[in-house]
């Protein structure tokens, strides 16, 4: 059972952009899903590092594009990209050392965390990329 489901008020109109907002979806189903089937443990590093991967990847990919046309909240996408890096990386780490076991708590972090951000720092961009002919 999915945590996230892609919906269409998630859309910043930007494809590409779209695109790896549904792939980090996906990874955090695929997390979820592997923990409520109590498999988590098995998969849980490797899913959890595909995650930590991509999201970098992704990041990066907006954060070169929103500095290359100038986008004028840039620096507050970036302080946020930062954090969320930081915190899972945190996370990460807890659930290596055996302090920390996944949980529910996190999974909503996540899926909060994601929302969120996609909702509202992300469809802020939208309209400006939109504007730079980027659809």
């Amino acid at each position: 059972m999915a945590l996230i489901t892609w919906q269409e008020s998630y859309s910043v109109k930007v494809r590409k952009f779209d695109d790896e907002h549904k792939k980090l979806i996906s990874l955090i189903n695929q997390l979820h899903d592997a923990m409520l089937v109590g498999k988590g443990g098995q998969v849980i590093g490797t899913i959890l590092q595909s995650l930590i991967e991509y999201t970098s990847t992704h990041f990066a990919s907006e954060e070169a594009m929103l500095k290359l046309h100038g986008y004028p909240d840039f620096e507050r996408q970036k302080k946020e990209h930062n954090l969320l890096v930081l915190q899972v990386l945190d996370i990460q780490k807890n659930i290596k050392s055996g302090k920390v076991p996944l949980s529910q708590e996190m999974m909503k972090f996540l899926k909060d965390w994601l929302q969120n951000h996609i909702q509202g720092e992300d469809k802020k961009y939208g309209p400006f990329l939109n504007a730079k002919g980027f659809v």
